[in-house]
């Protein structure tokens, strides 16, 4: 799941909502849409993400905070070292071949380390 997914499902439960019904009232297919709360489809369009922030009557920060977290939650990142220190490519590398198995407060250390997006 992604951090817009998991929000957007704490959204959709806080309002008693079905996923179908969501779906059907912002005219996307429910699969889409459960596809986006679990994290198989790629960032939201950015028409999306306002279109799920009015039906949820969300504005200013709370809305902001929604685009963020769109903007960060690409299920499959691509790091781009090239032209970077070989420290780089190699932090790269670990982290993808170890992030499966991390556990979550070992991913809040890291999160710490790298600090606010």
């Amino acid at each position: 799941m992604t951090p817009f997914g998991q929000r957007m499902r704490e959204l959709r439960e806080q309002h008693g909502l079905a996923l179908k019904d969501m779906a059907a009232a912002l005219h996307i297919s429910s699969a889409y849409l459960s596809a986006l709360e679990h994290g198989r489809k790629g960032t939201p369009s950015p028409m999306l993400v306002r279109q799920i922030c009015g039906y949820f009557g969300i504005i200013w920060d709370e809305a902001e905070e929604m685009e963020r977290l769109a903007q960060m939650s690409d299920p499959r990142v691509v790091i781009d070292t090239s032209g970077l220190h070989p420290k780089a490519t190699l932090a790269a590398n670990r982290l993808a071949q170890r992030i499966g198995k991390m556990d979550e407060a070992t991913l809040d250390r890291l999160l710490g380390l790298i600090g606010p997006a």
